[in-house]
């Protein structure tokens, strides 16, 4: 039974993921569909965790606006997510940046990841 679950996950899969982890800063362009028209939307913000794995896979990422912390959970193979793009690589040591959420102006920033 296994084996076919396995199957139609894969067929869900998209085939083209950038690589990115928790901590780099990304831009989301998200479809949005109202009434008949669809438009695309751009979220950027720090990937604070990512979790789950094969077609479940899920991110979730935090900006400020207007002074009010947002945060989204997308899908990783949604179609709804047209293509995330890798702003700049943050260096973190941790899995999930929760803390982030307590945190305010340049104590909010994650350092840069030098190449």
């Amino acid at each position: 039974m296994s084996d076919i679950i396995k199957e139609i996950e894969n067929e869900q899969l998209k085939s083209e993921v950038p690589e990115f982890n928790v901590g780099d800063t990304v831009k989301v362009h998200n479809r949005i569909v109202e009434g008949e028209k669809s438009r695309i939307q751009i979220f950027e913000g720090t990937v604070i965790k990512r979790q789950n794995g094969s077609n479940r896979e899920t991110f979730t990422v935090r900006k400020i606006s207007n002074g009010v912390g947002v945060e989204k959970t997308w899908p990783l193979h949604s179609p709804n997510v047209e293509k995330i793009e890798v702003v700049r690589k943050g260096k973190v040591r941790r899995a999930r940046l929760n803390y982030l959420r307590d945190r305010v102006g340049k104590a909010a920033k994650v350092k840069e990841a030098v190449k």
